[in-house]
């Protein structure tokens, strides 16, 4: 019996021993390759999906600890997408607590797809827990300083939920935004369908940008990119709203008019030919891979149902008929 009770007792101890050690462990901030750290959780990543993405980036440096411990804890199901930075060496419970339940230090914002650097400027300098450093800074100072060589700020930069702790400055979430956008445009430049009418990734996100204001529904992304593909082989003017509503600016009050139609702007795509100069909005990752993956397809016109989605047609009198059964 005394045998038994030591074996129990001496049990208990190297349970309790490996239970402070991994607690000791689990707290003790892990070295990272240099701050501020940037990584990106992947909307729909899983646990195992979420530790690969922080240790590829440099955040952790073993997956199996923070799964372990995410397990233990019961939040594998609770990671939060989002791009986060970290100024600081954490451990694997605060970083843990970061992209599951967030913490005070941590704030966010979010650039929703097909919004205007006008738009994101403006949250920018609303947002209560950011530096305002951008505030009094034209768009071309605010390009100098995030190192962007573009001439024009509209479109490029990211829509993602961005985390930063509080205080962090404006300018740092502005670069962030735009390294990750000039990220996924390379990457799916590279990827591109081969024979687009599309001379460089710039105009590449011209047209998704063009793309994402179009779309009411998802499933017709690809076919929506197959219209405009279609009509710059033609070549045949794009006709876009969006883009004439863009280069109209604040004189556009909700609704455009024939006569807007035939004003000529550098965006009027009803009377140039051709994509406009620059985006008219920040393109989503959708947009982005429909406007170079498109619907093969002999589109060259589309229609608003009026349920969200849209009617194509390969010629003008089937699309006139459209237009008839569903607008007027």
């Amino acid at each position: 019996m005394k045998i038994i009770n030591k074996i129990i007792k001496l049990t208990l101890f190297f349970i309790l021993m490996s239970a402070g050690l991994a607690a000791y462990f689990f707290a003790l901030p892990q070295p990272l390759p240099h701050t501020p750290l940037e990584f990106s959780l992947k909307p729909g990543s899983s646990l195992k999906g979420a530790a690969t993405q922080m240790r590829q980036a440099g955040a952790i440096q073993e997956d199996w600890i923070f799964i372990l411990l995410a397990r233990a804890l019961g939040k594998t199901t609770q990671i939060k997408h989002g791009n986060y930075q970290l100024e600081k060496s954490l451990s694997y419970l605060e970083l843990l607590n970061i992209i599951t339940s967030g913490r005070t230090e941590q704030s966010q914002l979010t650039l929703v797809e097909g919004s205007t650097f006008k738009e994101f400027r403006a949250q920018l300098n609303n947002h209560p827990s950011l530096a305002h450093y951008s505030a009094q800074l034209s768009e071309k100072e605010i390009l100098q300083k995030i190192g962007a060589t573009e001439g024009k700020a509209e479109g490029l930069f990211f829509p993602d939920t961005y985390n930063f702790s509080s205080g962090s400055s404006d300018l740092l979430v502005i670069k962030r935004a735009y390294k990750l956008m000039q990220q996924h445009l390379q990457s799916s430049w590279v990827t591109r369908e081969a024979g687009l009418p599309l001379n460089s990734s710039y105009e590449a996100l011209i047209l998704a940008s063009i793309i994402e204001k179009e779309t009411g529904r998802a499933s017709d992304r690809q076919m929506i990119a197959s219209v405009f593909i279609n009509r710059l082989r033609k070549p045949m003017r794009l006709q876009t709203d969006p883009t004439v509503i863009y280069g109209m600016g604040d004189n556009f009050k909700g609704n455009i008019r024939r006569r807007d139609l035939i004003l000529d702007t550098p965006y009027n795509t009803y009377t140039r030919n051709g994509l406009p100069p620059t985006p008219i909005a920040s393109p989503g990752l959708a947009s982005l891979q429909a406007a170079l993956h498109p619907a093969q397809s002999n589109a060259l016109y589309f229609v608003a149902r009026g349920d969200g989605t849209s009617y194509f047609s390969s010629n003008l009198s089937e699309h006139n008929n459209a237009v008839n059964r569903f607008q007027k």
